[in-house]
This record gives structure tokens, C-alpha cells and sequence, in this order.
């Protein structure tokens, strides 16, 4: 086993910061299963997804150095690769192709779109960057209060408080 097999995913990502490519491959293996899975249920296209994740992986290369340190390396990732997804679903072209090639873009790929355009994109892109966090990983993502609590680094009772505070923030900014 390789020593950097043991390591945290906030020591890996100092050490790819660092051009240490053994790190991203470590990396990569941890998050990338749980990476595809999750953005296959936003998008029924596989090879969308797939170059969404190499994409995201390929920024994790370039600016892993730009990570603050500030909660868990998974949910800087899930923002990088949802980011890729949406880029991924947005360069698909608007003209209707062959049969063979099309696809039906689902409702959630139009929601996603949807809330990174519309006003309830803007409304989320005012909130705070920690209750942002809490309605990605609980609403977007799906997850468990317990779930986004453990992916963000932070107790269920956080997230539950700071669910309540996004809400109130989101009613006030769509009014």
C-alpha cells in the first residue's frame, strides 16, 4: 500500500496543489464512483457525464490550490462537477440532430438549468456560501440532513438551522 493511500483528502489535495500526480490518482479512485453515480441521476447521457468528471478532475489538477480548507474536499468536488455537468448539458447543441444521436434532456437536467439561470439561481447565488452549501447538498443533491451533514463537515443540527435560515433567505429574495 502506498503511504498516500492513508493520507486525508485535505493532505491529497495539498500535495496535488504540489503537482504530485500519485495524489489525484488516490484522489480520483475515492471520488470518482460516487462522483458518476451522482451525476448520472441528473443526466441520462453517459458520455455527458463522463467528460463532466474527467473535467472535474482536470480543474482538481489545476486549482487545487485554490481550495480554502473550509469543509470537506467531497463538496468542493460535487461543486466542481455539477458546475462541469451543467457546462457539459449547456455546450449540447439546440439543433435537432439525427435520430440516432438524440437524446430527451430530463426534467431534472431542465431544473438544474433552471436554477443556474433563472431567479432562483440568482436568489441561491445571494445566500451565504455556507447555507448555499445546505441547499445544494440537501435539495439539489437529495441528500439526508445526517448525509449533507458528514459531506459538509458539519452536525445534522447545523444543517437543519441553516436549511430554516436558506428558506426564510429564499422566500424574502423571490418575493
Amino acid at each position: 500500500m502506498n503511504e498516500h493511500e492513508a493520507w486525508p483528502d485535505a493532505r491529497l489535495l495539498g500535495a496535488v496543489a504540489e503537482g504530485d500526480r500519485r495524489a489525484l490518482e488516490i484522489l480520483y479512485g475515492r471520488h470518482a464512483p460516487w462522483l458518476i453515480l451522482r451525476l448520472t441521476r441528473r443526466c441520462a447521457d453517459q458520455m455527458i457525464v463522463d467528460e463532466a468528471v474527467q473535467d472535474t478532475f482536470l480543474a482538481v489538477w489545476r486549482t487545487a490550490g485554490k481550495w480554502n480548507g473550509k469543509g470537506e474536499v467531497a463538496a468542493w468536488i460535487w461543486g466542481i462537477g455539477i458546475r462541469r455537468l451543467l457546462d457539459q448539458v449547456r455546450r449540447r447543441p439546440a439543433v435537432p440532430l439525427p435520430s440516432y444521436e438524440q437524446r430527451m434532456i430530463s426534467a431534472e437536467e431542465q431544473v438544474l438549468l433552471g436554477v443556474e439561470y433563472g431567479e432562483l439561481g440568482h436568489a441561491l447565488g445571494r445566500l451565504s456560501p455556507e447555507l448555499r452549501a445546505v441547499v445544494q447538498a440537501t435539495v439539489l443533491d437529495g441528500l439526508t440532513t445526517r448525509e449533507a451533514g458528514k459531506l459538509l463537515g458539519i452536525p445534522a443540527g447545523t444543517v437543519k438551522t441553516r436549511m430554516m435560515r436558506a428558506k426564510a433567505a429564499l422566500r424574502e429574495g423571490l418575493a
